[in-house]
């Protein structure tokens, strides 16, 4: 008998409180999509009550992804519960998500309520939510700083009350791998009734060990494991899925009869669509997805690699979906080919979307000889991102040079009014962004700025990754063109047009 580990997805949820990771219901939408295509088995697609825009995507997954249970947070309160509902009742396998603290530090300092306050809320909330559908979650909030008598009191009573899934949060990363699996045989030992329940853990990396700790709990007992796309999440991130996955399946010595329905070739594609619609950049020594994971520079693990792959490697690069950029369209090539392309690289567009794509694939064609498949998902990653763009970028000039001090003039456009402004700076992007905030009147302060190259070759596209601080907001922004300038430019008015937003 192999037992099946389910994975919990929360990259839209958890994932996307990172600070500066904000997405759009077209991009959640799509990351939805790759994540079902992936085979996870539960997304936890957003916080309901969090805002009315964040209701309207949660729904528009719910009605559009089909397979995966699709999931939503609420904290113990009727009106939180009620749009958890409202939003993923379209689902065919609906599922809400109740927390509430149960530390002392949280019931003492956040809360400001009693252990039989805090059990009699636990109980009410998760009985009201059953009211809506069968499938309800529980997580008991700081679990691992949480007194272990009152929290074993609280799963019990939930679970009674008709609790699915028991998830055990290390809030704030503070277990250790040994302890965590302590406190999961701990609970398997002293609650009567955890087997009416799925045993789930959420794990926290602020001292670097959410996987381990996820690890250690699925050897414990625990069967379902909440993770994030490339371990993002609040403050340091969350446990990474692809590192929990590959450690199950490279390990089947130790991880016996274990089960889990992940498309692993296709890991390197939702990781890069994650961040590229998040603009965190994925260091380049992360474990599984990193650029330099199946890269060897030593002399002699390169000739360990010739001669035998598995002298240096424990994961065949194909498994995880590692591919070169192949060469594979051209200026001639028609919007058919196109679309098939884009298709067999995994991309859910709509007509419009596919249309629009084309034209710019058509414009790159014209400026490179040769396009290759991550030129083809730049361009559609920019149409996933398109948000309504109140300001569009019409040109920009720069005067700039060795003895010079940079000087550029940009023209922005503004619904049917176009505005100009010039500025010097200490150096192109810095000028052009100073012109731009001088036609927009709001000054973005620049957090973090990135440039990279898509493809190989001279005229590879350039693309641009930002972070700007707008009256304590912090907004990410990307732009992509042939032209770095252009490119910093369109990520710069990016992250304006979502603060505008």
């Amino acid at each position: 008998m192999m037992d099946k580990i389910i994975i919990f997805d929360t990259t839209l949820r958890d994932g996307e409180q990172a600070p500066g990771a904000s997405l759009n219901a077209a991009e959640k939408l799509e990351i939805a999509h790759t994540l079902s295509d992936l085979g996870v088995d539960v997304i936890e697609a957003g916080f309901p009550i969090s805002s009315k825009g964040e209701l309207e995507s949660v729904k528009q997954i719910a009605k559009a992804v089909k397979g995966p249970v699709i999931c939503g947070l609420a904290r113990a309160i009727k009106v939180d519960i009620d749009a958890a509902y409202e939003a993923v009742k379209y689902s065919k396998r609906p599922r809400i998500h109740v927390f509430l603290a149960t530390s002392k530090i949280h019931m003492k300092y956040k809360l400001k309520k009693a252990e039989d306050e805090i059990l009699r809320l636990a109980i009410q909330s998760v009985k009201y939510a059953k009211k809506y559908c069968p499938d309800i979650e529980f997580s008991p909030e700081d679990a691992t700083r949480s007194e272990r008598g009152f929290l074993f009191k609280v799963i019990e009573a939930v679970i009674d009350t008709g609790a699915t899934t028991m998830n055990i949060p290390d809030t704030v990363g503070y277990a250790q791998p040994e302890e965590f699996a302590g406190l999961i045989a701990a609970i398997k030992e002293n609650v009567s009734n955890i087997d009416k329940a799925v045993i789930s853990v959420h794990c926290h990396n602020d001292l670097g060990l959410a996987v381990a700790n996820s690890l250690e709990a699925i050897k414990n007992g625990a069967r379902q494991v909440e993770c994030t796309i490339n371990g993002i999440g609040e403050r340091a991130g969350n446990a990474s899925m692809e590192e929990i996955v590959m450690n199950i399946k490279t390990r089947p010595d130790i991880f016996k009869d274990i089960q889990i329905n992940i498309a692993t070739n296709q890991i390197c594609k939702v990781s890069r669509l994650v961040s590229k619609l998040t603009g965190f950049v994925v260091a380049p020594n992360k474990a599984i997805v990193g650029g330099n994971a199946f890269r060897h520079e030593s002399g002699i693990h390169q000739d360990g690699i010739l001669k035998e792959r598995s002298t240096y490697e424990v994961i065949k690069p194909e498994d995880v979906g590692f591919h070169g950029s192949g060469l594979v369209l051209g200026k001639h090539s028609g919007r058919h080919a196109f679309g098939e392309r884009l298709k067999t690289l995994g991309f859910h567009l709509t007509s419009q979307q596919l249309d629009k794509a084309f034209v710019r694939f058509k414009e790159l064609a014209d400026k490179k000889k040769n396009i290759f498949d991550d030129d083809l998902r730049t361009i559609v990653e920019d149409q996933i991102r398109v948000i309504k763009p109140l300001w569009q970028l019409i040109s920009f000039q720069v005067n700039s040079g060795t003895g010079l001090t940079p000087k550029a003039t940009v023209q922005l456009k503004k619904k049917a009014k176009r505005f100009m402004g010039e500025s010097y700076g200490d150096g192109p992007v810095d000028a052009c962004y100073k012109a731009v905030d001088k036609i927009i009147g709001t000054k973005g302060e620049l957090m973090d700025y990135r440039l990279e190259a898509v493809t190989q070759g001279k005229d590879a596209i350039g693309e641009a990754n930002l972070k700007i601080k707008i009256k304590n907001r912090i907004i990410s922004g990307r732009g992509s063109s042939t032209d770095i300038i252009e490119a910093s430019i369109l990520a710069y008015l990016n992250a304006v047009n979502k603060y505008a937003i």
